[in-house]
């Protein structure tokens, strides 16, 4: 049977400040995730990759765990337990077959607050995380993107690689785990997030039966804001058949009202669709390009807008040239009215299939409960895409895609007859 798709929130906070929002529905998978507002930004100079590593170590042994013991308390019925970490969030979340609501809830209770973070585990995971680094230096259209960050944010910790770098990891040690978490992980930013058939009254009671015991934590929260933005042009030299290129913009935070505009903006431009002025234009046109996309990142003082593609290294100098003439055309032609409809119709339409994934609208209402103590709804999402205009579209395309405020990082490849 087809879940029921109505929005209705619910939400709760419990005495030691842990948020609860809920959706139930019908389906017979449900997915819960636990957020903590605690991510790579919030680390010192020195802590760079700390956070990673925690969301690492979470899964390696509780006071009454072993690790297979954790990682085999869901994979035994069918469950899926995963976490990830992001400039300013770390997340656990799992999805799992409806009756399992208990011993999921009881699992993240004690991986979250019990875990015990074991020498002789912290030793290999560290050679994990020095594997997947290296993995990454290995994909240039991943490692691209981190050091891209790392050139617009220059010297702030918004720039830094999630993953932390090999000198740091090396070093870390099991009390610097627990002093981070001390000095970072407080109750009061936590938010746990739950799509499922479960009723909202039973959800709380099974919660406060495994969360209640921990107590309210209470920590200062100051972010280094970012400021100093000067854009930049890098080349590197690489020996790779490719050529790999970033360029882009900081952008609007997620507090700014013209966040909505860029996200239409960017859908327009390079999104997920086939439709895309960059995809159409370049990749379908001149075939220059396989991948050509766009991304807006926002955060919570600042945002990151950026065009990635990769190409020939003959076509990389005409590639940028009709890059800019896109970036150029939304700030100086104003969308028509039949264009901007199809646009907004676009948008809505791909949010509304994204939020049929229940792991999807999961995370996504984690996150906005956790930033914005609310969540809107479908309905309201909507409302917000329809009643933009093209006048607030050319309008935050002439702040962002500005050329005398554009940065370039470009990984040059080898040449043809270089191989």
């Amino acid at each position: 049977m087809k879940p029921e798709k109505s929005q209705q929130y619910q939400y709760f906070q419990f005495p030691n400040g842990i948020r609860l929002i809920h959706r139930q529905w019908s389906g017979s998978v449900a997915h819960i995730g636990l957020m903590i507002d605690t991510g790579t930004r919030d680390e010192l100079a020195g802590e760079n990759g700390m956070a990673h590593l925690i969301e690492h170590m979470m899964f390696k042994g509780t006071e009454k765990r072993k690790a297979y013991h954790v990682l085999s308390r869901l994979e035994h019925i069918g469950g899926d337990l995963n976490a990830f970490t992001t400039k300013e969030e770390t997340c656990i979340h799992a999805s799992f077959m409806t009756p399992y609501y208990p011993r999921v809830v009881e699992l993240f209770s004690d991986i979250f607050f019990h875990s015990v973070f074991p020498e002789q585990e912290l030793e290999k995971e560290k050679d994990v995380i020095l594997d997947e680094i290296k993995s990454y230096k290995d994909s240039p259209a991943e490692e691209i993107l981190d050091e891209f960050e790392n050139l617009m944010f220059h010297g702030h910790p918004i720039g830094r690689n999630i993953l932390g770098t090999e000198e740091n990891l090396i070093k870390f040690t099991r009390s610097d785990i627990v002093r981070f978490i001390s000095n970072n992980y407080s109750t009061e930013k936590i938010v746990i997030a739950s799509v499922g058939n479960i009723q909202f009254e039973s959800l709380k009671k099974l919660i406060a039966r495994y969360f209640d015991e921990i107590a309210a934590t209470s920590i200062p929260f100051t972010r280094a804001l970012f400021t100093g933005y000067s854009p930049s042009t890098q080349t590197e030299d690489r020996h790779n058949y490719l050529s790999h290129c970033m360029i882009g913009n900081i952008a609007f935070s997620r507090n700014d009202p013209q966040k909505h505009a860029l996200i239409l903006l960017n859908n327009i431009l390079g999104g997920q669709g086939l439709n895309s002025r960059l995809n159409l234009n370049i990749r379908e046109k001149f075939g220059f390009t396989y991948t050509i996309e766009s991304q807006f990142s926002s955060y919570s003082d600042t945002g990151m807008f950026a065009v990635y593609f990769g190409t020939d290294p003959k076509s990389v100098t005409k590639t940028i040239s009709l890059v800019r003439k896109e970036l150029e055309a939304l700030r100086n032609e104003k969308l028509g009215s039949l264009q901007l409809h199809r646009a907004k119709l676009q948008l809505i339409g791909q949010l509304a299939i994204n939020f049929e994934s229940g792991l999807t609208e999961m995370l996504s209402i984690a996150r906005s409960h956790l930033l914005f103590d609310r969540v809107d709804n479908m309905e309201e999402v909507v409302r917000k895409i329809e009643r933009l205009t093209a006048e607030q579209l050319m309008e935050a395309a002439q702040r962002t895609f500005d050329p005398d405020q554009l940065t370039t990082l470009l990984y040059v490849g080898r040449e043809e007859d270089e191989k």
